[in-house]
């Protein structure tokens, strides 16, 4: 499995990036040219046509800006574009290391140590108890009376 993203799906989320700037633009523009003709009704009609237009026009990009992005950032399967599950495992797997790179941050931080099973078994403490067969009280492994009972053992 690939470790990097490939330049193709760079570029892709970066074009996305770019549709979604050039949206934004288009659509919060027609705001500032309504307020700077706010009240002036001459060609009325051609400057709302142009307005909705680039309003519209604006939000198609945002859209589409957006999706590619996503296209870019996750690859074709990744997305759900393809419905091929290994080739989306491919395509996350930048995504997973990095998760599980920060998980690991996190729990070096914390000073929590991950090993295997064996390893943790042998680190733990065997502790032995017994239990008192009249009232069933654990009591510690030297001792001769239930703690609770006061019995033998």
């Amino acid at each position: 499995m690939s470790r990097q993203i490939s330049e193709e799906r760079q570029t892709a989320y970066y074009a996305g990036m770019g549709m979604m700037i050039v949206g934004g633009l288009m659509f919060f523009s027609t705001f500032v040219t309504f307020a700077m003709h706010f009240g002036d009704f001459s060609n009325f009609e051609s400057n709302a046509k142009s307005e909705m237009y680039r309003a519209f026009g604006g939000m198609a990009l945002l859209v589409l800006g957006r999706i590619v992005m996503g296209i870019g950032a996750r690859g074709l399967a990744g997305s759900g574009v393809i419905l091929d599950p290994e080739q989306a495992r491919q395509d996350v797997e930048p995504y997973s290391r990095m998760a599980g790179g920060m998980l690991k941050d996190v729990l070096d931080e914390a000073q929590i140590k991950i090993g295997s099973a064996e390893s943790q078994k042998a680190e733990a403490q065997k502790i032995v108890v017994l239990k008192c067969l009249s009232c069933e009280t654990l009591n510690q492994e030297d001792a001769k009376f239930c703690k609770q009972c006061g019995k033998k053992f």
